[in-house]
């Protein structure tokens, strides 16, 4: 599948940048976002957000859908917990060095159950034998003090 993401603006806040999508397969029925940085020193990486049930006809995520109080996500997308403990976008915010971030939208064939432990791990268990494409852009954040 062709490289179909794309995304702008957020920073260093707590501000999940805009992004759009296009080019998903036709039989997708909805979405999954992660993002991660594997390059934090917790010796397994950081997940910064992780969506899913992301509507099949959405093809673009606003400037701050990951704020919880914002109300900007499309209706039926889930938030589910990252490693900050709580549900919705956490910015970068690294130590001193370059951190890479990437963001994976995945096109499923399905619209995924309620997941009983919201993390990435069990969205990664809900997610095995559905995905049907993705696509990945890598943004770096560097912090020099």
């Amino acid at each position: 599948m062709q490289r179909f993401l794309t995304g702008s603006g957020g920073g260093a806040q707590n501000i999940s940048p805009a992004l759009k999508w296009s080019g998903a397969p036709a039989k997708t029925k909805s979405f999954a976002l992660t993002v991660y940085d594997p390059d934090a020193p917790t010796g397994s990486g950081f997940w910064h957000w992780i969506v899913f049930n992301i509507p099949a006809n959405v093809t673009s995520l606003p400037k701050n859908a990951g704020d919880l109080k914002a109300n900007l996500m499309p209706q039926g997308a889930v938030q589910s917990r990252t490693d900050f403990g709580v549900s919705g976008y956490g910015g970068p915010c690294p130590p001193v060095g370059k951190h890479r971030y990437f963001f994976k939208l995945y096109a499923l064939d399905a619209v995924l159950p309620e997941l009983k432990h919201p993390a990435k791990a069990a969205l990664e268990k809900a997610m095995r034998g559905h995905i049907i494409g993705q696509s990945e852009l890598i943004g770096v954040y560097q912090r020099n003090r």
